[in-house]
């Protein structure tokens, strides 16, 4: 029995749990891309790992062994977070035993973007996700308030003249950061050759979400103001995500542009100099 076919067996279970909640929890949707988009660089860049030197490397084995004690302990104290990293673990493990250092390196990318697969611990969703709707909330009352809609907030809740939005959980742009940032990242990757401009795009994915999700709830509040509180629903409601997200990648795109037109600029005075 071959030692890919051990791996899916230890670990059936636990991608039967990711795959099930990629399904169910919109806001990790983006997660069945993740594996096709880290396969796919695999493939594209087959001609430059395929011909590295293979010296495997026995610290390897020590991490594999750490990575199924990882998966086990997630298991028994019932933590899907634990039992899911310890996957990421296991494949570097076997890479790093069977091919070595060199290797792992040639392809740290794909197997270290498996990383946006994996939901984020309780914990931490919860922590990012209050603050999130704070800032979407304020971002909401003040473009309202701009666009001469009177809007009163307190806390989460948005009353407007006839309606009252609740910037919920789901409202609150984690979906969209999340996304965003894996889009951002792998962009960057195909797009980009420097590794500074791959951080900056990266970086900048964060306030980009956060801004037009702000947006989203100003277009919300606007719709709900002229047309009744019915429009924060159904088919209007993704309507608004797909088209904000649409407007936040192509932020990132805008944003790859002024670095690129930043850098051919530095560039023509250094040689006119």
């Amino acid at each position: 029995m071959s030692l890919s076919t051990l791996v899916v067996i230890l670990y059936a279970p636990v991608l039967g749990s990711l795959a099930r909640q990629w399904w169910g929890d919109p806001n990790y949707g983006h997660g069945f891309f993740v594996p096709l988009f880290a396969g796919y660089v695999l493939w594209a860049e087959r001609d430059r790992w395929s011909v590295q030197p293979f010296f495997p490397n026995n610290s390897g084995l020590a991490i594999m062994l750490f990575a199924i004690a990882l998966r086990i302990l997630g298991m028994l104290g019932a933590e899907l977070f634990v039992a899911r990293m310890s996957l990421v673990i296991l494949i570097s493990g076997i890479v790093l035993f069977l091919a070595g250092r060199q290797a792992l390196r040639s392809i740290a990318f794909p197997i270290g973007y498996l990383l946006f697969m994996i939901p984020l611990p309780a914990i931490v969703y919860y922590q990012l996700t209050l603050p999130l709707q704070l800032w979407a909330s304020r971002l909401g009352a003040t473009g309202l308030v701009a666009l001469g809609i009177h809007t009163v907030r307190e806390g989460n809740l948005l009353f407007l003249p006839n309606c009252t939005l609740n910037v919920v959980e789901a409202c609150s742009g984690i979906r969209s950061l999340l996304s965003l940032l894996a889009v951002a990242v792998a962009y960057g990757y195909m797009a980009e050759q420097s590794t500074w401009k791959r951080t900056v795009l990266a970086i900048a994915s964060v306030p980009v979400a956060i801004a037009t999700n702000g947006l989203r709830l100003v277009a919300t509040g606007v719709l709900s103001y002229f047309f009744g509180p019915n429009m924060d629903s159904g088919v209007v409601h993704v309507a608004l995500g797909l088209g904000f997200f649409a407007l936040a990648f192509v932020s990132i795109l805008f944003i790859h542009k002024i670095l690129g037109l930043h850098l051919r600029r530095q560039n023509s005075v250094e040689v006119s100099r």
